[in-house]
């Protein structure tokens, strides 16, 4: 008797188009968790015995001591870069930057819209990553005249372009209106030569009657 035959030319009860799970992968990490959970276990019995309150979850990472003041980005986040774009997810059901969202480089966390990646970089923890502290640098008087200086600047060239802009503009409009104006003329134009035509067509069957019939002109006699 012959075997059934599948949908994709194998055999019925073959499985291997199936997920396949390596076990030793999920077993290893299951071991890990239980040493970790169980160094927790024993790090909170030791803080109980010292009068402290146990840790809740797992242990945050040793980050050094911030050394720097909260510094401005140099780049743009680019938040919209991939705004209407179709993405190929290259990393699905992982960690990493290859999943689908926003993710940090430095912290290694991935986030699936904007507003949690922003709150993210602006946070305590990923300052504190890059060596900065929550608080600015204080500006001197110096650093203020120049700001303004610079600003001023930038107001002055913004509004000499405008008006070169504007002046660009209202010729162009004129132009324009001036095209129109010659346009309408020339159909005028138009109309009254086609009427001419028309009328003068419409005259000259009458002239060669009133020839016929021994009339003249009906002009003047005055010479």
């Amino acid at each position: 008797m012959a075997d059934k035959g599948g949908a994709y030319g194998t055999k019925a009860a073959d499985t291997d188009f199936r997920k396949k799970w390596d076990k030793e992968e999920y077993a290893e990490k299951a071991r890990k968790k239980d040493q970790e959970e169980k160094e927790r276990m024993q790090e909170n019995e030791e803080r109980m015995k010292q009068g402290k309150k146990p840790r809740k979850g797992r242990p945050r990472d040793d980050l050094p001591k911030p050394t720097q003041l909260m510094k401005q980005r140099d780049a743009p986040l680019e938040l919209d870069k991939n705004l209407n774009k179709t993405m190929v997810v290259q990393n699905p059901g992982g960690k990493g930057p290859g999943q689908p969202g926003f993710h940090c480089e430095t912290c290694n966390r991935t986030y699936k819209d904007s507003v949690g990646y922003l709150d993210h970089i602006n946070s305590r923890a990923h300052l504190r990553a890059l060596g900065q502290t929550t608080k600015l640098e204080r500006s001197t008087l110096e650093q203020v005249r120049t700001r303004i200086a610079f600003l001023r600047e930038k107001t002055k060239e913004a509004s000499s372009a405008k008006a070169f802009d504007f002046d660009q503009r209202l010729a162009e409009v004129k132009a324009k209106e001036l095209a129109i104006r010659a346009e309408k003329k020339a159909q005028k134009q138009a109309e009254k030569e086609r009427a001419r035509l028309e009328l003068v067509k419409d005259s000259a069957p009458n002239d060669e009657m009133a020839q016929l019939m021994g009339f003249g002109g009906f002009g003047s006699s005055k010479k």
